[in-house]
């Protein structure tokens, strides 16, 4: 009887058991899932509009002020150079798109040392590039010219300048003075002619210093024009912030 009453007793508590962990599994099958929501807070994004651009034709020239010398005895092809744009450069529309104080990057395109003969120092030159005081940069396509008309003139001593910048090509070349440059170069393919004005000081007949052969040393401080060979475009000039 004794017996009887463990196995009833076992029974009882092995059903209490299998109870107690069918309820406890059936519970955690219930039990969802905590979602915690994400405290960091979602910033909007802030979309800036592009700044409005304005166009500077081509054919449009610079007036600038050399920063370095540049010589025909020791300049280097590849070689770059600097001047600083002395007049604010408009758009088409009238906006200041590169003021005065701009810094303009030339590069040496060929140099010819001044050589027996009187053949005088010949430095061909470029400008590729234009550096605003805010410090944006532009890439340009600028040829050396003078400070002048485009129209053809010559004046009573012979000097010649070119009809259209289309059709000449203009190179410091020695004949200023000692060490000193003038701009030169061919004229629809003819042979050296004095284009516009002389740089240097002190300058005589283009005769005279060719039978010298002088070297071209463009000095700082000579300036001459830039002459844009195609359109740009940049947005309103506007100073940095502090």
């Amino acid at each position: 009887m004794k017996k009887i009453n463990k196995l009833t007793t076992l029974a009882a508590i092995f059903s209490f058991v299998v109870f107690a962990s069918a309820f406890d599994l059936s519970a955690q099958t219930r039990r969802r899932p905590v979602i915690r929501k994400s405290t960091v807070r979602k910033v909007p994004v802030r979309r800036v509009a592009a700044p409005a651009l304005y166009t500077v034709s081509s054919g449009k020239r610079f007036r600038v002020r050399m920063n370095d010398t540049l010589s025909s005895k020791t300049a280097r092809v590849g070689e770059r150079f600097t001047g600083t744009i002395t007049e604010p450069v408009y758009s088409n529309t009238g906006v200041v798109v590169i003021p005065s104080g701009s810094e303009i990057i030339g590069r040496v395109n060929s140099v010819r040392p001044a050589a027996k003969g009187g053949k005088p120092g010949q430095i061909d030159a470029s400008f590729v590039q234009v550096k605003l005081p805010n410090g944006r940069t532009r890439a340009i396509n600028g040829s050396l010219t003078d400070l002048y008309s485009d129209d053809a003139k010559s004046d009573s001593e012979g000097a010649a300048s070119g009809d259209r910048m289309k059709n000449r090509k203009i190179i410091f070349i020695g004949g200023a003075g000692v060490g000193g440059a003038v701009l030169g170069g061919a004229v629809g393919g003819g042979k050296g002619a004095l284009i516009g004005g002389l740089l240097g000081a002190g300058a005589g007949l283009l005769g005279e210093r060719y039978t010298k052969g002088e070297e071209a040393e463009v000095r700082s401080g000579t300036e001459f024009g830039v002459y844009l060979n195609q359109a740009i475009t940049l947005p309103r000039f506007v100073e940095a912030n502090p």
